[in-house]
Parts: C-alpha cells; structure tokens; sequence
C-alpha cells in the first residue's frame, strides 16, 4: 500500500486493499498501524477518506529500502522497464530520465555538491537558468524541508535530485507538459516536446521511451 501511494496521489482504502491484494477490513487495519506509525495520513473530504503518505521523507525510505531489496517492484499495469525509465519518486523525477537530468544539471554546474555529499547549492548561473524556466528559487529556499540533494534511485543505483528543487522541477515539467503522468502507476511518459525542450536546454538526449511513444 506504501509504494502505491510513492506517486504521491491520495486513494481510498478499497482502492489500496484492492491494490495489495486483502480485504477492505484487512486493509483497514494496516492503515491504522500505517496512521499511528506517522507512514500514512488520512484526508478526510466531504464523506470521503483518502489516504497518503505522511511526508517526503517516507517515500525517500521506501527508495532506499527498494535499493536493498534489490528487485524492481511492478506497480499497476506498467512494466518495470516503464518505471526504470521514468516515474515519479513521491514528488520528483526518478528513473533513468531523473538520473540522466541530475547528471547533466551538474555537468553544467547548475548545483554543486558539498564536501559531504550530503547537500546541494545552486550556483549563480545556475539560479540563473532555473528562474528561466520561473522557478522562484526564494520561495522554494524558504521551505521547512531540505533544499536539494542526491536522492538514491532503486532502479539505477545513482543518484537522481530530491529535495524541494527536485519537486520544483518535476512541476515545471508537468505543467509544461514535457512529461505526462500515467493514471495507474507513477510511471511517467516524456512527451515528444519534452524531448526536444530536455535536449534545447539542457543537452539531454535519451533513449527510446518504453511506454506509450512518448506521445505529444
């Protein structure tokens, strides 16, 4: 049930019982442990209850734990090739594509990486060029969560951005429409104009999209 809410949507309970394969009353249980253990949140609307994950930071843990675990779970109707290539990390870009963007965002030394390894700081040219896409670095500095870093992808064991700028940019992607959510898993599908805006801008060229065509 924790990894079905990993794309950050809220569901139901029937919609997490039927997803961990038990009944409702059974689901009901795991959820009230889930609640009391600060893994799970519930929103109640209207009659309505749906349920999510308490914070970002358990969803980092469930990455962490897949690292250990060692094998790719398969969420929903996609396939696991699907979700290796991109999908959401809670509120972040993750997989292949989220690893190849954080990779090149540092060659073009638009963070760097503190002694640590634990923390990233954008450069000058770097706030430069993420206001250019209208990211409003001040609000997102201003958050009462970590402010970027190397979030350990379980499918390709290097790091893909976490943090509130990985957020950010995950929502700029969305809304302009250069990556599109899949509506049964957290795979997501690179758009034909996300394609080409990830290689203008960032000189991201990437491989053949195993969803869907990568449709525009």
């Amino acid at each position: 049930m924790l990894f079905c809410l990993l794309d950050g949507r809220a569901r139901t309970s029937t919609e997490l019982a039927l997803a961990a394969g038990v009944t409702p009353s059974t689901a009901s249980i795991h959820l009230q442990l889930l609640q009391e253990r600060r893994l799970a949140k519930v929103i109640a609307q209207g009659k309505h209850r749906y349920y999510a994950l308490e914070r970002p930071d358990v969803a980092r843990a469930l990455e962490a734990l897949s690292v250990v675990a060692g094998t790719p779970r398969k969420i929903g109707s996609r396939t696991p090739h699907a979700l290796r290539f991109a999908r959401s990390c809670y509120d972040h870009l993750a997989g292949s594509v989220g690893v190849a963007l954080h990779d090149r965002l540092h060659q073009m030394r638009v963070f760097s990486i503190q002694p640590d390894r634990a923390d990233y700081s954008l450069t000058p040219s770097g706030i430069s060029a993420l206001e250019a896409l209208g990211i409003d670095i001040d609000a997102i500095q201003s958050e009462r969560r970590r402010f970027a870093f190397g979030c350990l992808d379980w499918s390709e064991r290097r790091p893909h951005l976490g943090g509130a700028l990985g957020t950010a940019l995950l929502t700029t992607a969305l809304n302009r429409r250069w990556v599109s959510r899949d509506h049964d898993s957290r795979a997501l599908s690179i758009t034909s104009f996300g394609r080409r805006e990830l290689h203008k801008r960032f000189g991201l060229s990437l491989e053949a999209d195993p969803t869907s065509g990568g449709g525009s």
